[in-house]
């Protein structure tokens, strides 16, 4: 009887509910959260004086996003060529920093120096091989006012030369190949200053160097064969490597990420050596350069080889240390750039 009542009771109740035309209140909408945008001013690094200030930066914006908006208004100021710090003499901010994320308030100060005329890195890259090619060509083939008059357009006698001619150019050209279709540069642009500097070592130095090596009275190695012979094998070894290096590396990451990734061995025995080395494509840089010396004999390349090598173990432990700090888990074994030494 109970449990007849009650359903009595609940169909009664909704007869009446209805009959009332009351519904049961919805539940108040979310109200939308608050954008809180960002005022920015940006100031000369050197006078302090105002150059611009922004109203209403959404806080997701980013430094590249800054930088655009003062193209805008000025438009000799690319963003390639701006630099944006926090503080005069404080470090450059990256483009993909996210302005939320930065210890400023609402009101953001940001300090602007130009750095001048810019110019890709591709570009740069491209210069610095071309101009080595086409420098050592002109001393192989003897161009008038190189050496005396009766030499012009004459071949030399030694089959070490035309040997040494065929791999500087394979160097070079494998280098312009490498640019145009394997490399995925991450920096941008540097200032257009710097590639003068930078071409001037690469130019001079293939210059001096087939000076001497095609030079009338050039003498063959000590050794003949038996120390020529090694050398290109060495040379020819370490250029497959080093452009196995390039390619894995290419392979690392997706066309325009920025993520850095822990290179690892693949397949190719060529890069078994990343089991020992952070920067093998310098290891293998510095052996063809080695072997090209020997090769040769020549006191100008074997300049270029250790000056190339010092710079070469600069970048190579300073890429050792970025991976050390950037990735916990970076294998301990590894050298910067000669296994167990350096």
């Amino acid at each position: 009887m109970d449990v007849l009542a009650l359903e009595a009771k609940n169909v009664n109740g909704a007869d009446s509910e209805k009959k009332s035309g009351q519904r049961p209140k919805p539940k108040p909408a979310k109200k939308a959260k608050r954008i809180v945008y960002f005022e920015v001013e940006i100031l000369d690094s050197k006078t302090k004086e105002k150059l611009l200030l922004l109203d209403k930066v959404e806080p997701t914006a980013t430094i590249l996003d800054i930088k655009a908006l003062f193209h805008k208004s000025n438009p000799n100021w690319y963003p390639a060529r701006q630099s944006l710090r926090l503080d005069p003499k404080g470090k450059c901010l990256r483009d993909e920093d996210v302005l939320q994320t930065l210890p400023v308030g609402t009101t953001a100060s940001f300090y602007f120096s130009d750095l001048g005329a810019q110019v890709t890195w591709g570009n740069v890259f491209l210069t610095e091989c071309v101009g080595p090619l086409l420098i050592y060509l002109m001393f192989y083939f003897r161009l008038p006012f190189i050496y005396a008059p009766k030499y012009d357009f004459t071949s030399s006698k030694h089959w070490v030369v035309h040997l040494a001619c065929m791999c500087h150019s394979f160097h070079y050209i494998k280098r312009i190949l490498e640019t145009l279709f394997v490399h995925r540069i991450s920096h941008g642009t540097m200032p257009l200053r710097n590639i003068f500097k930078n071409c001037g070592y690469y130019w001079c130095s293939a210059a001096w160097m087939a000076y001497y090596i095609n030079h009338p009275l050039y003498t063959t190695p000590y050794y003949g064969q038996q120390q020529v012979n090694p050398a290109l094998y060495v040379f020819l070894f370490c250029q497959v490597g080093n452009f196995s290096i390039h390619v894995t590396l290419r392979n690392l990451k997706a066309q325009g990420s920025k993520v850095r990734k822990i290179p690892y061995p693949t397949k190719n025995p060529f890069t078994w050596i990343f089991f020992l080395v952070s920067c093998p494509n310098y290891t293998y840089e510095v052996g063809s350069w080695v072997g090209f010396t020997v090769m040769t004999q020549c006191v100008p390349v074997a300049f270029f080889t250790i000056v190339g090598f010092i710079q070469m173990a600069v970048w190579a432990k300073g890429k050792h240390r970025s991976y050390l700090k950037e990735f916990r888990n970076y294998p301990t074994l590894r050298s910067s750039i000669l296994p167990f030494v350096l």
